[in-house]
Order: C-alpha cells, then sequence, then structure tokens
C-alpha cells in the first residue's frame, strides 16, 4: 500500500446569529440545546470581560423566559464544566468569560484528516 496523504479542507459556513456560530463547535462542545441557547444570550448581552454578572443575569433570564435569574447558576456551572465558559478570580470574585474562538467572527474553519 501506498504512503497515507492528509487531507484538508475549508469550510464556508454562513451564521447570521450567535446561536449558529457556537452551534458550528458544538461536535466538540456537547452542549444541549438549552445549554447552547443560555450561552448565546451570555454572548449577546453580557460584557465579555465578564458573562454572568447578575445583571446581566437578570436580563438572560428574563429574555429566556426564566422566573429566577438564579436559576441560570445551574447552567453557567454546566458550561463551566463543558469549557465553554472559563473561570478566573479577579479581586476576590469569580468572572467568567468565553474561549475567544466561541465569540463571533469571520472565521475560516481547516480540518485536516489522516
Amino acid at each position: 500500500m501506498g504512503e497515507l496523504k492528509l487531507r484538508s479542507m475549508n469550510l464556508k459556513i454562513n451564521t447570521d446569529t450567535t446561536l449558529k456560530y457556537i452551534q458550528v463547535f458544538n461536535g466538540i462542545l456537547e452542549l444541549t440545546q438549552k445549554e447552547l441557547l443560555v450561552l448565546a444570550e451570555f454572548i449577546n448581552v453580557g460584557d465579555p470581560a465578564n458573562l454572568c454578572t447578575v445583571e446581566t443575569k437578570q436580563i438572560v433570564a428574563n429574555n429566556l423566559g426564566f422566573t429566577d435569574f438564579n436559576t441560570l447558576n445551574n447552567y453557567i456551572k454546566r458550561l463551566k464544566d463543558k469549557k465553554a465558559l472559563s473561570a478566573t478570580m479577579n479581586k476576590g470574585k469569580i468572572v467568567y468569560t468565553v474561549p475567544k474562538f466561541l465569540y463571533p467572527t469571520n472565521a475560516t474553519i481547516t480540518i485536516t484528516h489522516a
């Protein structure tokens, strides 16, 4: 048999919403549909430097129809566990951010397969 060659391809995927953009990466993240919705809403309304402030949680909860914004704490923990959110300490408080690749941009995805 001959030598196995690597093949690669570039994909162009048109995404017109944050939800559609992060769905592209869901094969890696393995988020539920509700987790995707929550994450997309945090990205849409939150401050990238600190996504999960009380004020942002109130807005996200209202936009998604949650009666108590504290319910989002369960989703935040799951998103952190699945590496869709990062948690760091800043001045004694936990600050949540999203990995840069999850912020909607004009990106080219290259897939290489052996």
